[in-house]
């Protein structure tokens, strides 16, 4: 997305191939005469002292385009048969992930080919998805609508459903003043939604914060994390200082036996980049959460973090781009002790955030009444 611009009198955003999104302050018609546009109230977000700073955002979350853009992750009007959400496969109790399915299924009832991955603090990173297909969070809300496989909804019959509707009118109104109801100005509303999905309240952010305390077992396992010469993750999910559990970006963990690129079942990063060296390549998860969002990897392969843990302590493979950073691949892995790997999973356990997963401004806005 190309920087905010002057657009006429208010301000726009633009976007690659899109319009110029424009927000006015007068009002605008739409089936009948509206009152003039007051400017959307900036969405208030938590202090983040021990996160790397928030990148600066060109579609900035309001008040008024994260309440509309929460409507619209939750409405089934964005798939084909009204059959399916945005939260079908991305629910809250599981931190937005789709907990417990390998594989999730969306309206053709056909398994899609990379597990889910969850939904947090999403602000941070620079491309979506496992293979970095998306540069952006509105980009990113432009490929499930279209799957075949999971809402398989055109994208301008999608608009002209919403488009119809009087509550939708009226919050696209509120949010975005004088700019049309289409696929853009969708996609930054529930990317507005989605930027506000922080996790930041673990049992770990309160030890950060001086409000409590791990236990033995939990403080060793975050020792264990960060030694290079035990656990040796820091490289990748970061912990300490940064509390992101992520660097965000893209590598070859050595799942797979590979002498060559073109021996990797699923390319990944390479799909996209077109090089031979991403072949294997997928973004790094972050280490939040991960006591909910079973099961592990692109593919869904580790049905417990007892596994994954495991299998970085005995079961890294070598071969064609792993990651240099993999130090101990040529021996298998880490060596952990079973004592060891018992506490890094206990410390694990204590980034999830019990309160993100039940977080009632992330949580369904329709509850029982019936939709428009």
């Amino acid at each position: 997305m190309a920087l905010s611009k002057r657009v006429g009198r208010g301000w726009g955003l633009v976007l690659p191939g899109f319009v110029v999104l424009r927000f006015v302050v007068l009002g605008f018609v739409v089936s009948g005469a509206l009152a003039p546009t007051a400017l959307p109230e900036p969405y208030p977000l938590p202090d983040l002292r021990f996160f790397p700073p928030l990148p600066p955002s060109q579609n900035p979350p309001t008040r008024e385009g994260v309440a509309l853009g929460r409507h619209l992750f939750y409405d089934p009007i964005l798939s084909a048969d009204s059959s399916i959400s945005c939260a079908h496969c991305h629910r809250q109790e599981t931190a937005f992930a789709d907990g417990g399915v390998r594989f999730s299924k969306g309206i053709s009832q056909r398994e899609m080919k990379r597990n889910t991955q969850p939904l947090f603090n999403l602000g941070w990173y620079s491309a979506y998805f496992w293979d970095g297909k998306a540069p952006t969070l509105e980009a990113q809300v432009f490929h499930p609508v279209r799957d075949p496989d999971e809402m398989n909804l055109d994208w301008k019959r999608a608009s002209e459903r919403i488009r119809k509707k009087p509550f939708y009118q009226k919050l696209f109104h509120e949010a975005f003043g004088a700019v049309p109801i289409d696929s853009s100005s969708i996609a930054m509303a529930i990317a507005q939604f989605e930027q506000t999905l922080i996790s930041a309240d673990s049992k770990y952010d309160r030890v950060l914060r001086h409000q409590a305390y791990f236990t033995p077992d939990e403080y060793q396992g975050f020792l264990l994390v960060n030694l290079q010469n035990k656990g040796d993750c820091l490289h990748c999910h970061t912990t300490n200082p940064n509390a992101l559990g992520t660097t965000g970006q893209f590598s070859n963990n050595g799942l797979d036996k590979s002498p060559t690129p073109k021996d990797y079942t699923d390319p990944g990063r390479a799909l996209i980049s077109g090089r031979e060296q991403d072949a294997g390549l997928f973004r790094i998860p972050s280490f939040r959460n991960v006591g909910v969002t079973a099961p592990y990897m692109h593919d869904g392969r580790f049905g417990t973090l007892e596994e994954v843990v495991q299998f970085y302590s005995t079961g890294v493979n070598t071969g064609s781009n792993v990651d240099t950073k993999m130090g101990n691949a040529h021996r298998g892995g880490v060596q952990l002790t079973p004592e060891e790997q018992r506490k890094v999973v206990a410390f694990l356990h204590t980034l999830t955030d019990s309160t993100f997963l039940r977080q009632p401004e992330f949580g369904n806005p329709w509850g029982q009444r019936e939709r428009p």
